[in-house]
């Protein structure tokens, strides 16, 4: 079923009231790519009644007012992306698009959509059950944060919002944790996973630079945001407090990380896959495209690049499904009245990252002094791609799935470190698992930009590029890498661009399309080098392209100008 979204539905369902409203920046669809459809199914599983409010208008009460109050709590995120980042390009120019509203056009997602939907709240019921915020542009902006659209450090989005309490990263358990405290008339304070606001430190917790003080000085804001990311995994983190003025913002540790057993609870719950009606009259979603013949396999990244907010919001420690969990996914797929047979993804964060993690890491927590992929694979991750060719195997000989695509983004240094199994998955993905093009992301060429991503060099790259063009031509498939680049990363320069343009010609044999500009988003150790301007792991000073003008011909030297229309 859909989780209600009007008065209608709740007299169908026999619901005198709800306990929980979400409130979200997306559309509504029913997807298990979508957070509030996993925690509100999640929360239904649990015996308590959930609605949805997607994209109110924050003008009137007409939408926020459609459901009535929730007896235990709202919840309020801005979707599934941060909502500046969906708003605005890298140039802060508005976004004319949006994939996540009906009919495609940007029209209905505010800026700082958390703030604004946590207002449009207390502005309509005064005073109102407790406001949750979570979602990654809560979860992100937990803390003091580096804010590009302001070009300024900003307070904990909690103090921002004046919500009453703060669910980061996944926050399956921790929201359903909050639901029965709140609901036995307990305290929430103490449960892993959430941020809140004191008037003291708790006792063993760290306590970070200030907020006025990672304002006025980069070193402390520095300090203040290494001593964030180190506290992130579950093993080791200690709770963290940040003061705010003459009060604190407190960070639990995070809860553990789901085991399989749990991911599959989650994934098994039942999905329509589909928006809505209420809101799919208003138009097509575009989103429905990619996502909702897609199967998520796993979570998390141990690929920790540093312009990605993976690694702080779903975490440096992947976990997974069990095959037997895909697969029954799969075949719910295959018997979906609209499926044509063909599955567009088997994947995660990153494809190749499924039922395999570093033994050491799961036991002791993510190593503080080095990193599972860069400079180059550890020895302890021990890669083995064996697991998910099974999956891919399975699923392509379900009666009436034509189709299996990987659409996720491929980690070739992950998978040459593969000696084993690595070159008979990527022989399977070449023969039988690729849509034309397969991406892969080495988003720069030039050495010592390379190391401020914290991503591979371009030797493992190039022979990646040798072997899928190899298997292609002896598959007698015409196929192509797509290849993501960025463009003005801290520590770029014009001439590295021109050096990466010569490289695309030379080596790659390639005019580039996929290029970007870098857009400093909220805790991100590239983030923090774009406004610090110096490379927190050397101290040294670095060159930071400031000057949109100069970001854009960045871009341009590799794509080229724009046509006159």
């Amino acid at each position: 079923m859909f989780l209600p979204t009007t008065k209608a539905e709740l007299s169908r369902l026999g619901w005198d009231g709800l306990d929980v409203i979400f409130v979200t920046g997306d559309t509504y669809i029913d997807s298990p790519y979508t957070g509030v459809a996993i925690l509100g199914k999640l929360l239904v599983d649990h015996g308590f009644r959930v609605g949805v409010i997607a994209q109110p208008d924050i003008t009137s009460d007409a939408d926020i007012k459609r459901l009535g109050e929730p007896r235990l709590f709202w919840g309020v995120t801005s979707g599934s992306v941060d909502s500046m980042v969906a708003n605005y390009t890298a140039s802060k120019k508005w976004r004319k698009s949006d994939d996540y509203t009906p009919g495609g056009k940007n029209n209905r997602r505010p800026d700082r959509a958390v703030i604004a939907y946590t207002n449009l709240v207390k502005r309509h019921f005064k005073p109102t059950r407790p406001i949750l915020i979570g979602g990654i542009e809560a979860s992100l902006r937990r803390i003091a944060h580096y804010d590009f659209w302001s070009n300024k450090v900003r307070r904990s989005i909690l103090f921002d919002a004046k919500a009453d309490i703060l669910a980061y990263g996944m926050a399956e358990s921790t929201v359903v944790s909050i639901a029965k405290a709140l609901d036995e008339g307990r305290d929430v304070t103490g449960i892993n996973g959430v941020c809140y606001i004191a008037k003291e430190v708790p006792e063993g917790f760290i306590e970070l630079p200030s907020f006025e003080e990672a304002a006025k000085d980069k070193k402390k804001f520095s300090d203040c945001f290494s001593l964030f990311y180190d506290n992130n995994d579950p093993v080791t983190a200690r709770g963290l407090a940040q003061r705010h003025n003459d009060r604190f913002l407190v960070q639990n540790p995070p809860p553990p990380y789901p085991t399989t057993k749990e991911m599959d609870k989650v994934y098994g719950l039942e999905y329509e896959r589909d928006v809505h009606p209420f809101y799919r009259k208003q138009g097509r979603v575009k989103a429905m495209d990619t996502i909702r013949f897609s199967i998520p396999t796993h979570r998390g990244c141990y690929g920790e690049c540093n312009f990605c907010a993976i690694a702080v919001h779903e975490g440096r420690t992947v976990r997974w499904r069990s095959r037997d969990s895909i697969i029954n996914e799969a075949h719910t797929i295959a018997g979906h009245p609209k499926f044509k047979g063909t599955i567009a993804d088997v994947g995660g964060p990153t494809a190749n990252m499924y039922g395999f993690e570093c033994k050491k890491k799961l036991k002791q927590g993510a190593c503080k002094d080095k990193r599972c992929l860069f400079p180059s694979t550890c020895k302890s991750l021990k890669p083995d791609h064996s697991g998910q060719l099974k999956l891919l195997r399975q699923i392509s000989g379900i009666p009436g799935v034509k189709k299996v695509f990987i659409g996720s983004g491929i980690r070739y240094d992950l998978l040459l470190a593969d000696t084993v199994h690595g070159m008979p998955f990527l022989k399977t993905v070449v023969n039988n698992h690729v849509s034309g093009q397969m991406k892969v992301a080495p988003e720069h060429t030039r050495t010592q930009v390379l190391e401020l991503m914290g991503k591979p060099d371009t030797r493992t790259l190039i022979k990646f590029k040798q072997q899928f063009d190899r298997l292609s031509k002896k598959a007698g498939k015409k196929q192509f890498l797509t290849y993501y680049l960025i463009a003005a990363h801290p520590g770029c320069t014009l001439d590295d661009m021109k050096r990466l343009k010569q490289f695309c010609h030379e080596t790659l044999k390639i005019t580039p399309e996929q290029v970007q500009i870098f857009t400093p988003t909220p805790s991100t150790y590239s983030t923090l080098m774009y406004h610090t301007g110096i490379d927190p792991f050397s101290g040294k000073k670095l060159f930071v392209e400031r000057n949109p003008s100069a970001k854009e011909k960045q871009k341009q030297t590799i794509t080229g100008s724009r046509k006159k229309r």
